[in-house]
């Protein structure tokens, strides 16, 4: 990581915090498998690929949203959906960038 990945990782944790403190609800993409290793407690799970079929789902939560997967990759796929259907989403990266804040 590059010193510009260290400074996006410490705006990225300020994002979170603040998304947290404003009830931001955790939604995980990562497939069951990996759901099943271990996930944020309170997180809502819905796969990647059922995000299209699942967004007033998401919208009735009525909350902003961080998304979290394994690297980044699929949250971030997740999050530029998202934003383009009007939902208050930020790319929380690796669900454990979040869980750290999460008691």
């Amino acid at each position: 990581m590059g010193l510009f990945g260290i400074f996006s990782e410490k705006d990225k944790s300020g994002e979170i915090k603040k998304y947290l403190e404003k009830g931001a609800v955790v939604l995980d993409v990562r497939t069951q498998e990996e759901w099943d290793e271990g996930h944020v407690e309170g997180a809502e799970h819905i796969v990647l690929n059922e995000i299209p079929t699942e967004v007033e789902k998401v919208k009735s939560w009525k909350k902003p949203v961080i998304a979290v997967c394994r690297s980044g990759a699929r949250s971030g796929q997740a999050t530029q959906f998202l934003s383009q259907n009007g939902i208050d989403v930020i790319n929380g990266g690796p669900w454990q960038n979040v869980n750290q804040y999460v008691s």
